[in-house]
């Protein structure tokens, strides 16, 4: 029987199969590289409880369908000792809440503006972990946020920065920008240090969101968040919140961009990561005109394309309704004409902000909208009677 391995070897074996790892994520392109314990996190899933209990993940139900894997990454996997998590840089080349001032453009939020980050970093992770399972001999797992993983949580607890008050992770070094995935392996790797919080008495990130989505520092209320209205929601966005979603269609970077420590951070430098310049300042007119195949064509390799056309139209709507522009009128009537029941009721919310309200009423004489109730309230809310 061969001798088992002193302390000694299995240190210099762990901070051996660490640098490799290293090696290989920046050969990769990643910014940043680091590994914690998969028990590093404890604080994670009273937290997750405490926000699923509250109903602040709105309509998000695979969250609380997988809080006991996402709570936990022993329960996800519970042969995994080492967590490494990577970081990526998509900082933008200027702030992004400067288009807010444009009404007649919309806003897709800075990580949407090119290649689905999912797919960018998927593929360097497998390349990374193949290596170093055939490196080390042991198991590897890889996960990009599709996975039931808290990973801004498990990047903390690596040192890698820490979750602000607006939740999100906070880097020294890249601010507010980066993108995360992580590499479950049974290898005992070398652990970071975790960062300690810097926020102090700043607030800016709170006092940036407009929706005041943030119930207090550090917890956040998805129901109010722009970013989940306008992506994960389905269904009708609260008529009280549509105002002040201004020009937003995908997403929101108000509270990631208010961050006094994007001083340090740096523009991206991975070309599919870099704003395309199509995606930079798109014409609201521009977008209303999409249909499904456009739509489709138009985003092809974008995360935008996820949502569909008709969610992506009805985003586009309320950007118009809050726009002033009497020029997208035209489009607007058209689009109340549209096969979908989610986009009619929108050009109909549209409609009765951007007309008079006897152009609205002359409008409404000559319809018949009484078969669909998502619709009829919206007319109740114009103040329309013809049509209810």
């Amino acid at each position: 029987m061969p001798d088992e391995p002193t302390e000694e070897k299995k240190h210099k074996r762990r901070q051996t199969l660490t640098a490799f790892l290293r090696g290989e994520a920046a050969a990769q392109g990643f910014d940043l590289c680091r590994v914690t314990r998969p028990d590093s996190t404890p604080e994670a899933r009273p937290r997750l409880d405490a926000f699923l209990d509250e109903g602040l993940h709105g309509t998000m139900n695979w969250m609380a369908e997988t809080r006991e894997r996402r709570g936990d990454p022993r329960v996800l996997w519970p042969d995994v000792r080492s967590i490494v998590v990577l970081g990526l840089n998509y900082g933008p080349e200027a702030d992004p809440r400067g288009i807010l001032e444009k009404p007649d453009r919309a806003a897709i939020s800075v990580y949407a503006q090119n290649r689905d980050y999912h797919d960018v970093i998927k593929g360097r992770l497998k390349e990374i972990a193949t290596r170093f399972a055939a490196r080390s001999g042991e198991d590897v797992k890889v996960f990009v946020d599709t996975a039931p993983v808290m990973e801004k949580p498990l990047a903390a607890a690596a040192g890698m920065g820490w979750q602000g008050k607006h939740t999100n992770l906070v880097s020294r070094t890249h601010g507010s920008w980066l993108f995360l995935g992580s590499i479950f392996t049974t290898a005992d790797l070398v652990a970071d240090e975790p960062e300690i919080d810097h926020c102090g008495s700043c607030r800016a990130c709170l006092d940036a969101c407009p929706t005041d989505a943030f119930p207090e520092p550090y917890r956040i209320d998805a129901r109010r968040c722009i970013s989940y209205l306008t992506i994960e929601h389905k269904g009708p966005i609260d008529p009280e919140l549509r105002p002040l979603i201004g020009n937003r269609i995908y997403g929101c970077d108000d509270c990631l961009a208010a961050c006094p420590w994007n001083k340090f951070a740096q523009a991206a430098s991975e070309m599919k990561l870099v704003a395309r310049p199509d995606l930079r300042e798109p014409t609201i007119a521009s977008l209303l005109a999409l249909d499904d195949a456009a739509f489709r064509t138009f985003f092809s390799g974008s995360p935008v394309k996820r949502i569909g056309r008709d969610r992506f139209i009805r985003n586009v709507l309320i950007a118009a309704g809050n726009s002033g522009d009497r020029a997208l009128i035209d489009r607007c009537r058209i689009l109340a004409d549209d096969a979908s029941p989610v986009v009619r009721a929108m050009a109909v919310w549209a409609l009765s902000r951007l007309m008079e309200a006897g152009e609205l009423e002359d409008f409404a004489a000559n319809r018949d909208d009484e078969e669909d109730a998502g619709v009829r309230a919206e007319w109740r809310l114009a103040g329309v009677t013809r049509c209810i």
